[in-house]
């Protein structure tokens, strides 16, 4: 007698490779990955061959419907299963296979997750969000049920760092009124800046702020970081905390100010009148943070008075920015859709750090200590 087992759910195959083993029947194993060794020979009295262990997942991966960037989530689940060979990667692409999947799924990923959702992850034990921010998702309830949660910090920041360069960029060298004159088939000379020797300050040193720096390296740029917490320091030539003082202080000599901070309860208002009176009248906004970090009808007064010589916005308050909005017709203002995070590349970059952590928690056993983890 000849049995065969089906390599996929590893504790149910070995218990039953140690079964037929005790009762010297041969055995025969199958699986996904046929270059993958089995490991029948854990148990005694198995009659198959000993072989060392390669890596083997056992754990799979459960991928919600709802994609992003206008790119199919499809591409996601493949990049994920490019990386877990071993692992079932299932994309519930419907309302009905997410409500039948959930149910039996240990890990799960994506953009979203609502309550009627939670309810059915009885399994759930480990959410991987797809986005950088959670504030979206019932966290008190991934908390109650002991549910680690995971976001895609550091996904945006090769991109976001070159739009924010591309910001700057425009407005030192005047791009918009170049732009502008060849609309009107106008060839008329216009004043233009230089970046070098400007002080650029940079809110929020994390993967998005980093990745400014880096890009403005090479430069001959002064830079200024704001952090929580400034004794850490940074890639910046200056660190300092949110301190008022402190802040105003930075803006009083800041050429170009970049906003990449989260929002929070410390960050929302953070830029107003106080700041854009204390800012240099040539200075220039780029948000690509959150609209509320910055009071809107305080920016509309600064871009009309003169205060701030412009701004680039990629977030707003509201968004999305209404069309009869007054920053929409403003000169002097820049606006991109929330477009900032688009990258070819954001799936590739989020099953890296999704497919690490499955790989760490197939190593040891435990939900916690992941990469990106979030502090609920």
């Amino acid at each position: 007698m000849l049995v065969a087992i089906y390599q996929q759910l590893g504790c149910l195959s070995d218990a039953l490779t140690c079964l037929a083993g005790d009762q010297g029947i041969p055995t025969l194993g199958y699986r996904r990955s046929p270059t993958k060794p089995a490991v029948f020979a854990t148990c005694p009295g198995l009659m198959a061959a000993s072989v060392d262990h390669d890596y083997m997942s056992d754990h799979d991966v459960l991928v919600l419907r709802k994609g992003t960037h206008g790119i199919p989530v499809e591409e996601y689940a493949d990049a994920l299963r490019s990386r877990l060979p071993d692992s079932d990667v299932t994309l519930a692409r419907t309302p009905e296979a997410e409500r039948e999947e959930i149910p039996d799924a240990e890990i799960v990923t994506g953009m979203v997750l609502d309550e009627e959702l939670l309810d059915r992850a009885e399994a759930m034990q480990l959410f991987a969000c797809a986005y950088a921010g959670v504030g979206h998702l019932p966290l008190d309830g991934l908390r109650e049920r002991g549910v680690t949660v995971t976001n895609a910090s550091g996904v945006h920041g090769p991109n976001m760092g070159e739009h924010v360069l591309g910001n700057i960029l425009t407005f030192t060298r005047r791009f918009h009124e170049g732009f502008r004159r060849q609309r009107n088939n106008e060839w008329r000379h216009y004043k233009a800046n230089e970046l070098r020797d400007s002080t650029v300050t940079v809110v929020g040193l994390g993967a998005i702020g980093q990745a400014v720096v880096d890009r403005l390296d090479g430069f001959g740029v002064e830079t200024v970081g704001v952090r929580y917490t400034p004794e850490k320091g940074g890639p910046t030539d200056e660190v300092i905390g949110f301190d008022e003082d402190e802040l105003h202080d930075a803006l009083a000599r800041t050429d170009y100010l970049v906003l990449a901070c989260p929002l929070t309860d410390e960050t929302e208002g953070l830029i107003g009148s106080e700041e854009f009176v204390t800012l240099p009248p040539e200075a220039v906004l780029v948000n690509v943070a959150r609209g509320p970090v910055v009071d809107t009808d305080d920016l509309l007064t600064a871009l009309r008075s003169g205060w701030i010589r412009g701004a680039a916005l990629d977030v707003t308050d509201p968004e999305p920015l209404p069309r009869d909005h007054p920053l929409w017709d403003l000169g002097n203002v820049q606006i991109t859709p929330h477009h900032a995070g688009h990258t070819p590349d954001y799936y590739e970059r989020l099953a890296d750090i999704v497919a690490g952590n499955v790989r760490r928690i197939d190593e040891t056993g435990e939900y916690d200590g992941l990469e990106n983890e979030v502090s609920l």
